[in-house]
């Protein structure tokens, strides 16, 4: 098994560690959702990942190191600007991408086994690369408090959400179904008003339609944001929809619409396993210094 970390035939001085720059979720480059991927990580300290996430400003930066358990071909630890996650969706498909563009040899020729805080998950390499999406470990409909909460941070009558759910799987997700993609699109929330919440919606296209649902995700407080492309939303909402009937068992989300990114979330359920996968590009190669 090949060093998980380590760039084959790139220079680097002493301190200066590989870097990619993945785009996930587009086929068009700068229209997905960029995580940044430090190689060889194994000598950094938990302030300086953190540092440097908060430096870089992405959603999320992973650090890979050597796995500790067997049965994984490299390990991650995912970063965003304030915290630590134990799972996240698109920053495991771009870190599985750049650990195979870096020369990295799986244990198994068909998919790769990422070590996370989360556990083992396995990223299946088809057309693109795709994850499996992990136990939630948190899912319950949403109590009536929280639905007014989230209808307030919306800005939309109660009644306009058809129903919510929690989908905890790494981020903290709370999922609402609206009537459809243009109620999606339609909503300028109120981030102060989401307390805290990570609310995530989702609405139908029309049958015939290029995609099949609008997702938007939306984490809250005074610095909230819209995130442009969600692997572990898109995830939680497949495991919650899928199940009822209310999604099929295959079908392509578009995220990030109203930021002007063109991403795009292919989800499949087969033989009791969600994947979720997407395209991924890398659009920044170098090193970076953190000493």
């Amino acid at each position: 098994m090949t060093d998980a970390s380590l760039v084959p035939g790139q220079q680097h001085t002493r301190g200066a560690l590989p870097f990619n720059q993945v785009d996930v979720f587009s086929t068009d480059r700068l229209y997905g959702n960029p995580v940044a991927v430090v190689h060889d990580s194994a000598s950094l300290t938990d302030h300086q990942m953190a540092a440097f996430a908060r430096w870089t400003n992405l959603s999320e930066t992973t650090f890979l190191l050597p796995p500790t358990d067997p049965a994984a071909d490299y390990r991650v630890r995912i970063f965003t600007p304030t915290e630590e996650l134990p799972f996240a969706g698109h920053p495991t498909l771009g870190s599985a991408h750049a650990w195979l563009e870096a020369g990295g040899s799986p244990q198994n020729e068909d998919s790769v086994v990422q070590e996370c805080a989360a556990g083992l998950v396995r990223v299946r390499r088809s057309e693109v690369l795709a994850f499996e999406a992990p136990p939630l470990r948190r899912h319950e409909p949403a109590d009536a408090d929280s639905i007014a909460r989230i209808a307030a941070a919306l800005r939309l009558p109660p009644a306009e959400i058809q129903s919510a759910y929690w989908v905890v799987n790494g981020p903290k997700w709370v999922a609402a179904l609206l009537k459809d993609a243009d109620t999606v699109l339609g909503v300028e929330p109120d981030f102060a008003a989401m307390d805290g919440l990570e609310i995530g919606i989702v609405g139908r296209y029309p049958a015939g339609s290029d995609c099949d649902v609008e997702v938007r995700g939306f984490v809250g407080g005074s610095q909230g944001f819209e995130d442009p492309v969600t692997g572990s939303l898109n995830a939680g909402i497949a495991q919650w929809l899928i199940p009822g009937g209310q999604l099929p068992s295959s079908y392509v989300a578009s995220q990030g619409t109203v930021l002007g990114c063109r991403g795009r979330v292919h989800v499949r359920f087969d033989e009791g396993r969600t994947w979720v996968g997407g395209a991924t590009n890398t659009v920044v190669r170098g090193s970076v210094e953190l000493d």
